[in-house]
């Protein structure tokens, strides 16, 4: 994996070039092997650039304003710059370097991501006569793009955010996988439109706004997320998953060239299905283990990455697999079972992996957070502390992990759910259970007492109803309304958490893959009629009835113990922890004179939710998360904030700064 950047005026003119290495240099965790610069002019001449290149020329790079420096080289009008850093996986040797052209210099491109099916399009590739420098899955996007023009990204199967610039027809191309397992963030500033693959390394440039987009603010603190192309700053935008941008002629034009479709075909029978889906696991995971580097997987002690490394160390001797677990020292209830390292050890024997554990405790918490929510800077589902200290430890270890991120959203893992809206006749019955069951955190009857006035008035009459509707209303005609259950998650929930994924491994400098998100997988799993997903029947806990064919398919690889194991997250026991061990953390955090969430969100709604908290009266922790997310992201994102690196923040000695053993 990689960080991408671009800099394109569209008025012909002149972009701040030296713009292009503070960005990359704002995304070095993302690619610390390599890093590359490539400037174009009017004219259609381009000149690549080292670190060197930029040294020499201003050693003062990091105080003097863009307009300041003078470019290398005679020329003055280069119109576009490329940039990448590079976190090597395949082909290792300098011919990966980025940005990459084909043999002529007319198609250009800066790639983060991974293809699994690279080998078979390179040969098809070969037959037609395309000629190959390198083993990367990168050139083979290049002449993908010469073969077929756009439409190559229909034939891809993995996971990536690119940017192509066509010199010869004066146009860039920017993609994303079908499913937004790889960001790609753009924004315009003046003339010129920037992308690149975190926010912060827009925020580096002059004339981009960190001016706060209050309807999102709102989508937040009702669904705990933001949808489609929004995010908390009103002018950076997300490309959707499975979506193009195109400039071309001064012009922007944008559009879909994948979506989910969850209408099920002509049933086939469960064995059918059973030894499909087996088929197509084992086959996402063989081939996602491609690589020149070490390749792991996550193993929580459940049946997604359970299922990953089964799989997985048939292929791999010795494979390193790596779990947390939590110091449940004064924690009560059902968070008393939160800890599942023991059956993470299970399969970790089983199955002969290589295995490494670490425990996270309470006070890891307040050191992580700022870390955390620098590097995710796009609020998205859950807590993930915990994720980024399993992605630390992991990258100890190996470039690379497999995850077992999408299985519940695919093969219908939350059957609580979908008793919703399982009885909605109509659209508009659907839409109004299913809204009313996402506001995860506040009411829409409370929005007057939970925002300030001067955010009520700039939100006016809007309500995140309209944020839901304009994602809902793609499944229409959906005929099943747990097919529209299915179809608004994987929109929304599962590109949150994709989200989380990608930034909070890529902080490490580790690529994490998805082989539940094989798109031959994911285009057999849409069709299955429902009723071999959910089956009522199997087993007395009515919330173990979802993805009842997946665990037919791994019946005989996976202990039983596991497959008839309730559904446990890999989740932290905050509410344990937010009452007793971190509730002056959190008060100081969120109530003290400096702090800026009170701006946005009055005082006294946060006091009276901690209070019910602390009493034991309502489970706020997804709300207090969501709160004191927010209020690092306000220190360190969002308006008024200076940006640098949360680290910078901590204290020395902290969690973050020491690692964990």
């Amino acid at each position: 994996m990689c960080g991408i950047a671009g800099i394109h005026n569209l008025r012909g003119g002149s972009v701040p070039f030296f713009a292009i290495k503070k960005m990359c240099d704002a995304m070095a965790h993302r690619g610390p092997d390599d890093a590359g610069y490539v400037l174009f002019t009017r004219q259609g001449h381009w000149k690549e650039l080292s670190e060197l290149d930029f040294l020499r020329r201003s050693p003062d790079l990091y105080t003097d304003p863009f307009e300041s420096t003078r470019p290398p080289g005679p020329e003055r009008d280069y119109a576009l710059a490329l940039g990448h850093r590079r976190l090597s996986i395949i082909d290792l040797s300098p011919a990966g370097h980025q940005p990459m052209a084909n043999e002529n210099r007319e198609i250009w491109i800066v790639y983060n991501g991974e293809l699994y099916n690279f080998l078979e399009l390179r040969e098809a590739l070969i037959q037609k006569g395309h000629r190959f420098t390198s083993r990367t899955d990168t050139e083979v996007i290049l002449h993908l793009y010469e073969e077929h023009g756009e439409e190559c990204v229909e034939r891809l199967n993995g996971i990536f955010a690119f940017a192509i610039w066509d010199a010869k027809a004066r146009k860039l191309l920017l993609a994303r996988d079908r499913y937004g397992a790889k960001p790609l963030y753009y924004t315009q500033a003046g003339p010129c439109f920037l992308f690149a693959s975190e926010i912060k390394a827009l925020l580096e440039c002059e004339g981009v706004s960190r001016e706060l987009n209050p309807c999102a603010l709102a989508d937040y603190f009702t669904f705990q997320n933001t949808f489609g192309k929004t995010t908390l700053l009103k002018g950076i935008s997300l490309l959707e998953p499975g979506h193009l941008l195109v400039l071309e002629n001064g012009r922007m034009r944008s559009h879909a060239y994948w979506d989910f479709s969850f209408e099920v075909e002509e049933d086939r029978g469960e064995a059918y299905y059973t030894d499909q889906v087996r088929a197509l696991l084992e086959k996402a995971v063989a081939r996602q283990l491609i690589g020149d580097v070490p390749v792991g997987t996550y193993l929580s002690g459940g049946m997604d990455s359970g299922s990953m490394t089964a799989l997985a160390a048939r292929h791999v001797p010795r494979l390193m697999t790596f779990t947390g677990g939590f110091d449940l020292a004064h924690v009560s209830g059902l968070e008393a079972t939160f800890d599942e390292r023991v059956d993470a050890e299970l399969m970790a024997s089983t199955f002969g992996t290589e295995h490494y554990q670490m425990v996270i405790h309470a006070g890891d918490f307040e050191w992580a957070l700022p870390q955390v929510i620098w590097h995710l800077e796009d609020l998205r589902v859950g807590m993930c502390y915990q994720t980024y200290y399993i992605a630390r430890l992991a990258s100890k270890f190996v470039k690379v992990v497999l995850a077992g991120t999408g299985g519940d959203e695919v093969f219908a893992g939350y059957p609580w759910r979908y008793r919703h809206v399982q009885e909605a006749r109509t659209h508009a019955e659907f839409n109004q259970a299913y809204y009313r069951y996402w506001m995860r955190l506040i009411p829409e009857e409370d929005r007057e007492a939970f925002f300030t006035r001067e955010i009520l008035y700039q939100l006016g009459d809007y309500s995140p109803y309209e944020s839901f509707t304009a994602i809902s209303e793609r499944a229409r005609e959906i005929a099943d309304p747990i097919g529209k259950a299915l179809y608004f998650e994987a929109k929304t929930f599962l590109h949150g958490l994709l989200v989380v994924e990608d930034k909070l491994s890529m902080a490490h400098s580790l690529e994490a893959r998805v082989p539940l998100l094989d798109n031959d997988l994911i285009d057999r799993a849409m069709r299955i009629p429902k009723r071999h997903l959910i089956n009522y029947t199997w087993h007395p806990d009515e919330n173990m009835a979802g993805k009842y064919i997946f665990r037919k398919a791994m019946q005989g690889t996976l202990p039983d113990p596991i497959l008839r194991k309730r559904k446990q997250g890999f989740s932290a026991p905050d509410q344990s922890w937010y009452r007793v061990n971190l509730i002056d953390y959190i008060r100081e955090t969120l109530l003290s004179r400096d702090s800026l969430v009170l701006a946005y969100i009055q005082k006294r709604y946060i006091e009276k939710v901690l209070e019910d908290h602390v009493q034991g009266r309502i489970n706020h922790r997804l709300l207090i998360w969501g709160l004191l997310s927010f209020e690092w992201w306000c220190r360190l994102i969002g308006p008024g904030s200076q940006g640098g690196a949360a680290a910078d923040l901590l204290p020395e000695g902290s969690a973050v700064r020491r690692g964990l053993s």
